[in-house]
């Protein structure tokens, strides 16, 4: 009790971090691994398996409020077919495309055009940004920055370009702007309130999450890897030790 006056009473709700789901969605070869690990690590891949697919998690500080960012790195090798497994888990998507290749601009199209479908039934809406990624190779550029502008503008997305190579407070940037814009989406800048998921268990009191295994796995600085068994994630390999996240060699 406070000497002047009644004491505060903390709200164990508000000591409890928020989840964000954020998903990267595009054409294989944007670069949707390389932006993964280096929020997650600060560093850049130089090799990875593009057939896995898996879920990331990291507890952040985004505008001074905690919350545990989890990113799931897709793997879609026929584009938007199968999206059911992430459209209405996430608070947050990415459509990354590579600026120096056309098609893999071209393929964020389809990914726009099925989130908007599904944002028309969905409320609140699923904020959506897009993301050219390889600002690095600029002089190599295929897709100008009036042209993603104009398709940003089109479906009412955010637009970013980064460098996963080069830059790592841009990329960082994106990934709590998207933060923010999720919390504005649910109102009262407010998240679900995160939850314990152990080992070999389902995850607990997210109905919407459609995989059947969550598992948590040690990996690198503070961030944790989460196997996701779906039938986008065919590919068993993995390293003899566990370096680095999704079977990634880090330079």
């Amino acid at each position: 009790m406070s000497m002047f006056g009644k004491g505060k009473t903390c709200n164990s709700a508000d000591r409890i971090p928020a989840v964000c789901n954020l998903v990267l969605l595009g054409a294989m070869g944007s670069g949707k691994s390389a932006l993964t690990v280096k929020f997650l690590t600060k560093r850049f891949i130089g090799e990875y398996d593009p057939y896995l697919e898996d879920i990331y998690s990291s507890e952040e500080i985004v505008d001074q409020q905690p919350v545990t960012v989890r990113v799931m790195d897709t793997c879609d090798q026929e584009g938007p077919v199968n999206s059911e497994r992430y459209l209405s888990w996430a608070n947050a998507f990415f459509v990354v495309y590579s600026i120096d290749n056309m098609e893999s601009f071209k393929g964020s199209h389809l990914y726009l055009q099925t989130l908007a479908l599904h944002n028309k039934t969905f409320r609140p809406q699923t904020p959506i940004i897009l993301l050219g990624n390889k600002l690095d190779m600029d002089r190599y550029r295929l897709v100008s920055q009036s042209d993603a502008e104009s398709l940003a503008s089109r479906f009412g997305c955010l637009f970013f370009e980064v460098s996963a190579c080069l830059d790592f407070l841009s990329v960082k940037h994106v990934f709590y702007e998207a933060v923010r814009r999720a919390r504005e989406a649910r109102g009262r800048g407010r998240l679900v309130p995160a939850v314990f998921v152990s080992e070999d268990k389902a995850l607990i009191d997210v109905p919407t999450f459609i995989t059947p295994c969550y598992k948590e796995l040690p990996a690198p600085a503070t961030a944790k890897l989460v196997t996701v068994k779906t039938s986008r994630a065919q590919s068993k390999r993995r390293a003899p030790t566990l370096t680095l996240l999704k079977g990634f060699k880090i330079f």
